[in-house]
């Protein structure tokens, strides 16, 4: 198992749900940067659980303790490595699992794959947990990049096929003891003309590759996507003009990227979240060990709707790529 992004970067999260501490490593940051700690934690604070009603009542401080990469809080050239305790944990919820898989979890195919010895607990490596030490990362890069003048910022577009009232919809699932997904649009300002790879290094091979590195996404689109497709050519070109001497297109239907490099538009993509499949509803399942169909009623605590605690996540994924690819070129250059 590697979990490790990065090509001029290294970016590599460990732990699991239940594990004592989760965390993160990242190499070949550059050396001299002061991170705001109080500004990354209230990065940290959005993605945090059991912060509202919408939430797992599982509530876990989410602070990060940095271990190495630092001196004082400027980065010093070593590799950062930063850990946050598990310390509001109930692993007995879970035991059930170990023999039961949840539909629409990892569980089985974890179970083929490591052979029963996965860790079941909260989903172990698998878990949403592990989007926290992603956003310790993410966090930092938005920070160096927000001195570059590149902003990202995500919002959410629609819960459960509403986006007139997407919050009526999450209560409406915990209400009946389900849970519902939704859509969410990401956009990165600032980001220069010329960056980025055509084939297997663009733009949006790197943000997919990183935003597909969150657990629930399961769709990714950029510009206007799929809704492309519908349109002639002469409605999908975005046309050029000069603006004060600069070059700007007149729409943006390619979301800022053409042949895998940005154009100097808004970076706009929209990524798919799926439902929670932790719900209190009983679901058809099989047991391992009696090899025979079985129900299974899932305990513990859990989203009924992830799409709110998951904004930050797609703008950590996002910077990670961006800061990855902007490294490249100076490799390059």
């Amino acid at each position: 198992m590697a979990s490790i992004y990065g090509d001029f970067i290294k970016v590599s999260i460990f732990g699991q749900s239940h594990s004592e501490a989760i965390g993160v490593s990242i190499h070949n940051l550059p050396a001299g940067f002061e991170i705001d700690m109080e500004k990354l934690q209230s990065f940290l604070n959005r993605r945090a659980p059991g912060r509202s009603k919408y939430t797992t009542s599982r509530r876990e401080e989410d602070i990060p303790e940095f271990i190495s990469g630092l001196v004082g809080n400027r980065t010093c050239g070593a590799p950062l490595t930063a850990i946050i305790r598990n310390t509001n944990i109930i692993s007995k919820d879970y035991d059930v699992i170990k023999d039961v898989p949840r539909p629409g979890h990892a569980d089985y195919s974890a179970h083929i794959k490591y052979g029963g010895y996965e860790d079941y607990r909260g989903g172990g490596h698998f878990s949403g947990r592990l989007t926290a030490p992603l956003c310790i990362a993410g966090g930092i890069f938005i920070q160096i990049l927000e001195e570059q003048k590149i902003e990202i910022n995500s919002k959410i577009l629609e819960i459960g096929g509403n986006a007139k009232e997407p919050y009526l919809e999450i209560e409406r699932a915990m209400n009946d003891g389900d849970s519902v997904g939704g859509i969410v649009q990401c956009g990165i300002k600032g980001l220069r003309a010329g960056i980025g790879s055509p084939i297997f290094d663009g733009v949006e091979n790197k943000i997919s590759q990183a935003v597909f590195g969150i657990p629930g996404i399961k769709g990714i689109e950029f510009g206007e996507g799929f809704a492309i497709a519908k349109l002639k050519g002469s409605e999908s070109k975005d046309e050029y003009y000069y603006e004060d001497g600069e070059i700007k297109t007149k729409t943006n239907n390619n979301g800022g990227i053409l042949g895998g490099i940005s154009n100097g538009m808004d970076i706009v993509f929209k990524v798919a979240v799926k439902p929670t499949p932790s719900i209190s509803k009983e679901q058809d399942s099989i047991s391992y060990s009696k090899g025979e169909n079985t129900v299974l009623s899932v305990k513990g605590r859990h989203d009924p709707c992830i799409v709110p605690r998951i904004l930050p996540c797609v703008e950590a994924a996002a910077a990670m790529a961006i800061f990855d690819l902007l490294m490249g070129e100076c490799n390059v250059r």
